[in-house]
This record gives C-alpha cells, sequence and structure tokens, in this order.
C-alpha cells in the first residue's frame, strides 16, 4: 500500500451524514507511516457521483486500470482507517498532477493555504 494509489475499503457503518459502504479510497498517508507496524491507514475516500461543481473540494479521476467508473476523490472527508477495513487494491494510482489538485484541495478543507 502507497501514497497515492486507490484501494478498496469497508466504510461500514457509517454515523450521520459520513460516507459508507464499499468503495474506492485514497491512500494519502506517507509510505513510511504505512508499513505494517502501524495498524491505522489515512485515506481519502471517492464516489463516483461526480459533480462538477464541487470542483474545490473535490478531484475528477478517470477510469483506468482496476478502477472501472470515472470517480472523484472526496477531500472534505478524509478518515483514519484500520487496516483490516482495507481491501483489494491497488486498483490504481493517481498521476503526480492528480495528487498535486488532491493536496491543495485537502489544504483548503483543512485551511493550509
Amino acid at each position: 500500500m502507497r501514497r497515492g494509489e486507490i484501494w478498496t475499503a469497508n466504510l461500514n457503518p457509517p454515523r450521520g451524514q459520513e460516507i459508507g459502504k464499499l468503495r474506492p479510497v485514497l491512500i494519502m498517508q506517507a509510505d513510511r507511516l504505512s508499513s505494517e507496524f502501524t495498524p491505522m491507514v489515512v485515506v481519502l475516500p471517492l464516489t463516483t457521483r461526480v459533480y462538477p461543481t464541487f470542483k474545490i473540494w473535490r478531484v475528477s479521476v478517470p477510469a483506468r486500470d482496476r478502477l472501472r467508473k470515472p470517480c472523484q476523490v472526496i477531500t472534505d472527508q478524509p478518515r483514519a482507517l484500520d487496516r483490516a477495513r482495507i481491501g483489494d487494491g491497488p486498483l490504481t494510482s493517481l498521476t503526480p498532477a492528480e495528487m498535486a489538485a488532491v493536496e491543495k484541495s485537502l489544504k483548503a478543507v483543512l485551511g493550509i493555504w
């Protein structure tokens, strides 16, 4: 599991307005933290509901490799998941330009300009 890769994860059960179900997630944490000794993985969920007007907080990723549908990375809902919730992958990896867009969007969500 490496930063910038998309894997599947089980986000159930959601609470309130949290995003749930089995869905693709983008691995965001540093590769150094992704070694086996850390029990948690920081991810951003993806959705197949693509909203062009949300482009400040969502980054579009076209279907490719094992990612079968176009998706958007939901930067306004970061999660730390137990490794047991991470499933199949990698489905694909983001390009450097896509990762830069995700980082810029996540910074905006976190108020880190």
